[in-house]
C-alpha cells in the first residue's frame, strides 16, 4: 500500500513537473512572464480543471523549501548599513500602505454592500503584498540591488511582520482564547524575533566566516550546508511566530558577512528555481474557480483600488520623504497585487464562519487579477515611469535629499569634466573604466546600484548614483566636455531588453543634444548593425571581442 501510495505521489509530481515546463513554454512562445504561465499551469492542476494537484503535503513541502532558498539568497546580498540607512523609509512606507489600503478598503467594501467584519477581513487581506513573486521579479530583472529594489525588500519585510500579528489574532480567535492570550502571542511573536535577531548577530560575529571557510574546501558541502542552513532557520522562524520567509531571509543575512557569499549564490540559484516552479503551482491549484461566481464587478473595483492606489500611496510617502518620483514609483509598482496570505487569512474567516464563502472568492478573484496585471506592470516599470513621469511631478519635493544622501551623491559641482560617462559598473563596465583610466582618460561611472556606486568611489574612482534611461539623469550629468558616453549596462537591466536599454540612452543622449561620440554594447550582430543604424557611433560585442583579441594573442605566440 505504502508503495502504491509513493508512486501515485512520484507520478502526480511528474505530471505537475511535465504541466509546468510546458506552461512555462508558452509563456515564452507568447513572450509572456514566466510567472503568468506557472500560475496558469496550477490553476489546471488544480480542482477547478485537471484537479492533478492532490498530494498537498508533499507540494507545500517543496514550495516551503524554495521559499526559504529565495530569501536566504536575498538576504546573502544584503548591506547591513544600507539596510540601516533604509530602516526610516521602509517602516514609513510599510506601514503607511497597510494602513492606507485597510481604511480605503474597508471602506469600499462597505459601499458594494459587505458587512462590516466581512468588511474588515477583505480589507485587510487587501493590504498584503506578495514578497516571494516581488523578489524573484525583481532578481530577474537584476534590480534586487538598486535603490528601489531594497527600499521594496524593507517596506515588504514590515509587511510580513504586520502579517504574522494578523495571524497570530486571528489563530488565537480561531481557538476561542480572549484578548489577553491573543497579547501573550504578540508578545511571544516579539521575543522570538528579538532572540533570533540576537543569534543571527553572534553568528555573524564569531561563526559566520570560519566555518564557510571550512566547508569551502568542498563545493558541494557548502551548498549543501547553506540549504540546511536556509531550512533550519526558516522552520526556527515559524516556530517562534516570525515565518518562513524572515527565516530564510535571516538565514541569508547571517553569512552575507562573509567571503563565500557569491559561490552559495551561484551555487543555489537553479535549485530555487526549480522549487519556486511548486510554489506557483501551489498558489494556482489553491485558487478555486468555482467560488467566483458573480463576484466580477466587486473583484474589478478591488482590483483596480490595489493596482493604482498602493503604488500611489507609496509615491506619496517616498516623496514626503525626500525621494524622486521615479523612485518611489518604481518601488510603488511592487505592492499593486495581493499575496496569498490573502487567501489564507480569508480561508481561516471562512473556518471561523466569520465570512461566507464567496468573500473568499471574491479575494481569490482579486489574486489572479492583480498577480497577474502587476507582473506586467513590474516587468515594464521603467516604460511605465517614463509615461507617468509628468502628472507624477506633483509628489517630488523641490530638492529630493534623502535619495542622494542614501546614493552618496556628491554635488555635480563636484564632479571633475570626464572624457568619459561610463554607465554600468559591473565586471564589464569596471575594465573598460580601469584600462581606460591607464590610457590617461578621466572616466565617470554611473549606475542604479548604491553599493555598485560606493564600491566604485572606495576605490578612488568618481561615480554618481543614476538609471541611464532617466531623461532626467542626463540634464544633471557633465556631458558638455566628455568625448565619450559609454553603456556597459548587461542584458535585462533595467527591464528593458538589451536593444531597448541602448536605444532609449541613445535617445535621450541625443535629445540632450551630446556632441561626443556612443558607445553601446550589443548581444549580437543583427543587434549591433541596428544600434548602429539608430544612432550609435560604436557597438562592443563583448564576447565577439574578447574572442577575436584571445585568437589574435595564441596566433601572435604566447610572449605577447
Amino acid at each position: 500500500m505504502t508503495e502504491l501510495i509513493a508512486a501515485s505521489v512520484f507520478y502526480e509530481i511528474a505530471a505537475l513537473l511535465a504541466l509546468g515546463a510546458g506552461a512555462g513554454l508558452v509563456a515564452r512562445l507568447l513572450h509572456q512572464p514566466l510567472i503568468v504561465g506557472l500560475i496558469g499551469a496550477g490553476i489546471l492542476a488544480g480542482p477547478g480543471v485537471l484537479n492533478i494537484a492532490r498530494s498537498d503535503v508533499h507540494i507545500e513541502l517543496l514550495s516551503e523549501l524554495g521559499i526559504a532558498v529565495l530569501l536566504f539568497l536575498v538576504g546573502l546580498k544584503l548591506d547591513i548599513g544600507l539596510v540601516r540607512s533604509l530602516g526610516a523609509v521602509a517602516l514609513a512606507t510599510g506601514l503607511g500602505q497597510v494602513m492606507f489600503t485597510a481604511v480605503i478598503g474597508f471602506g469600499l467594501c462597505l459601499l458594494l454592500g459587505l458587512d462590516a467584519v466581512t468588511s474588515l477581513y477583505v480589507a485587510v487581506a487587501l493590504t498584503f503584498s506578495s514578497t516571494i513573486i516581488i523578489v524573484k521579479l525583481l532578481s530577474d530583472k537584476r534590480e534586487i540591488d538598486s535603490l528601489h529594489g531594497r527600499i521594496a525588500l524593507g517596506f515588504l519585510i514590515v509587511q510580513d511582520i504586520v502579517v504574522v500579528l494578523a495571524m497570530v489574532v486571528v489563530s488565537a480567535m480561531a481557538v476561542g482564547v480572549g484578548q489577553a492570550a491573543a497579547l501573550g502571542g504578540l508578545v511571544q511573536v516579539a521575543a522570538g524575533g528579538a532572540a533570533m535577531l540576537v543569534f543571527v548577530g553572534l553568528v555573524i560575529r564569531f561563526v559566520a566566516e570560519p566555518l564557510t571557510a571550512r566547508l569551502a574546501g568542498s563545493p558541494e558541502l557548502l551548498a549543501g550546508f547553506a540549504i540546511g542552513w536556509a531550512a533550519l532557520l526558516a522552520a526556527i522562524g515559524d516556530m517562534v511566530g516570525l515565518g518562513k520567509e524572515l527565516g530564510g531571509l535571516l538565514a541569508g543575512v547571517s553569512l552575507a558577512s562573509t567571503s563565500f557569499r557569491e559561490a552559495i549564490a551561484a551555487r543555489l540559484s537553479s535549485l530555487r528555481d526549480f522549487l519556486l516552479l511548486f510554489f506557483f503551482i501551489a498558489l494556482g491549484a489553491r485558487l478555486d474557480l468555482g467560488e467566483m461566481g458573480g463576484q466580477l464587478g466587486a473583484a474589478a473595483l478591488l482590483a483596480a483600488f490595489v493596482l493604482i492606489g498602493n503604488p500611489l500611496i507609496v509615491v506619496a510617502i517616498m516623496g514626503a520623504m525626500g525621494y524622486r518620483r521615479r523612485t518611489g514609483f518604481l518601488a510603488g509598482l511592487t505592492v499593486a497585487q495581493i499575496s496569498e496570505f490573502s487567501l489564507i487569512l480569508m480561508a481561516m474567516g471562512v473556518a471561523l464562519s466569520h465570512v461566507a464563502e464567496p468573500a473568499l472568492g471574491l479575494v481569490t478573484l482579486v489574486g489572479i487579477t492583480t498577480i497577474t496585471l502587476s507582473t506586467y506592470m513590474i516587468q515594464h516599470s521603467h516604460r511605465l515611469a517614463a509615461w507617468f513621469d509628468r502628472p507624477l511631478r506633483v509628489f517630488e519635493r523641490a530638492h529630493p535629499w534623502r535619495e542622494a544622501a542614501t546614493a552618496e551623491d556628491a554635488p555635480h559641482g563636484q564632479v571633475v569634466r570626464p572624457d568619459v560617462v561610463l554607465f554600468g559598473l559591473g565586471r564589464f563596465g569596471c575594465a573598460i573604466a580601469e584600462n581606460l583610466r591607464r590610457r590617461g582618460y578621466s572616466v565617470l561611472g554611473v549606475d542604479f546600484d548604491p553599493e555598485a556606486v560606493r564600491a566604485w568611489r572606495r576605490a578612488g574612482h568618481q561615480a554618481i548614483y543614476g538609471d541611464a534611461t532617466d531623461p532626467e539623469l542626463m540634464t544633471a550629468l557633465p556631458l558638455a566636455h566628455a568625448r565619450w558616453a559609454i553603456s556597459a549596462i548587461p542584458s535585462r537591466a533595467g527591464g528593458l531588453t538589451h536593444e531597448d536599454h541602448n536605444l532609449t540612452l541613445i535617445t535621450v543622449l541625443r535629445g540632450e543634444r551630446f556632441g561626443g561620440s556612443v558607445a553601446v554594447t550589443a548581444q549580437s550582430e543583427v543587434e549591433a548593425q541596428e544600434l548602429l543604424r539608430r544612432g550609435a557611433d560604436l557597438v562592443l560585442l563583448p564576447f565577439h571581442d574578447a574572442a577575436a583579441r584571445a585568437a589574435e594573442r595564441i596566433t601572435c605566440g604566447p610572449a605577447t
